[in-house]
């Protein structure tokens, strides 16, 4: 899988930090890669919401299987909700997915338009989706998007990182996340991948 253009640049740059140079050196074949199925990672966002990554991996695998690796609107759509529960989602995630392929089916949701928008519009756009929050948009704008800039301060396994290996409290403070945040500007979605790797030694894919 090919890295994004900035990748090496934002390697370099965060290498400046000893903390970060010891975590890119340890996951050197860490990498990005735009996967180009949006269903499919919009979908994976959405079993992997509010879960451990273990148990995400887990109901995935199992969705997999139920779907026969069919993963398209068709095959969401034909089957039955007490299928998909089957996988171990929950009610409100088989309302979603369902949501979801409907939207993709009708093209009330056309992700083609996402590659002109704005951060804040893709943010919207993806929000308007039942079940999709500031979470899953930062998610589909790393994973998909390949974004260059995203700092997604929801997420739970960010937080965690920057304060273990930072040595601050978790929480860490409004004002330790702006200064990181500024610091790195530019090349926040880099910095959080390597982060996310140092407490997690599979890659986080969506």
């Amino acid at each position: 899988m090919k890295s994004p253009s900035y990748w090496n640049k934002a390697l370099k740059i965060l290498s400046r930090d000893p903390i970060l140079r010891r975590l890119i050196k340890k996951y050197h074949r860490t990498s990005l890669g735009d996967r180009n199925t949006p269903f499919i990672s919009l979908a994976r966002i959405c079993v992997s919401q509010q879960i451990s990554t273990k148990a995400a991996d887990a109901i995935w695998f199992r969705f997999k299987k139920i779907c026969k690796n069919k993963i398209n609107p068709k095959k969401i759509l034909e089957l039955s909700s007490s299928s998909l529960k089957r996988a171990g989602l929950s009610r409100q995630k088989v309302k979603y997915l369902k949501n979801l392929a409907k939207s993709f089916k009708n093209k009330s949701f056309d992700p083609k338009k996402l590659k002109h928008m704005s951060s804040e519009e893709i943010t919207n756009y993806i929000s308007r989706l039942k079940g999709y929050s500031i979470w899953s948009s930062n998610m589909y704008k790393i994973f998909s998007l390949n974004l260059p800039d995203i700092f997604p301060t929801t997420d739970i396994g960010l937080l965690r990182a920057i304060s273990v290996n930072y040595k601050t409290k978790y929480p860490p403070s409004k004002k330790f996340l702006e200064k990181i945040s500024k610091k790195y500007s530019g090349y926040r979605t880099v910095l959080t991948i390597f982060l996310w790797r140092s407490l997690d030694p599979n890659e986080v894919q969506y």
